[in-house]
């Protein structure tokens, strides 16, 4: 895939590195990518829509990579470019320091925001509140 990602402190390589599908840095795609298969997607260009991965599902949104108007679920969801909607991440969400991300976003398992990061909207934890180490 184009450019190599920031460094992931949360989300495994192995998960980036085995991505298979591409929306290229100047491409603009306008439509919804769903699949029912645990297979991972980068966008480096333009996305107007939907990504839904119903089970497993690894996202990258590239440092060049802009998602509009939507509504994202995988299990691992990494940001380093900017998203406009809602981010739903069932196992880590990773938003890196060149990331913007204009909605909410919530998460199951593990999140983690590098400095610089920037968010606007509301960040909710989904999963047991009482199964937490105290």
């Amino acid at each position: 895939m184009s450019n190599s990602p920031a460094s992931t402190r949360l989300v495994p390589a192995e998960r980036l590195s085995a991505i298979n599908s591409l929306i290229a840095e100047g491409a603009v795609f306008d439509g919804n990518f769903h699949t029912t298969k645990d297979q991972g997607i980068k966008v480096d260009g333009h996305l107007k829509g939907n990504i839904t991965f119903e089970a497993g599902g690894t996202l990258h949104v590239g440092a060049t990579g802009v998602i509009e108007n939507t509504r994202l679920e995988a299990d691992y969801v990494f940001i380093e470019g900017k998203v406009l909607g809602t981010v739903i991440a069932r196992k880590a969400l990773e938003i890196t320091g060149s990331a913007t991300l204009l909605g909410d976003a919530s998460y199951d398992e593990l999140i983690d925001m590098h400095p610089r990061a920037r968010v606007r909207g509301k960040i909710e934890y989904r999963g047991d509140i009482d199964a937490l180490p105290t």
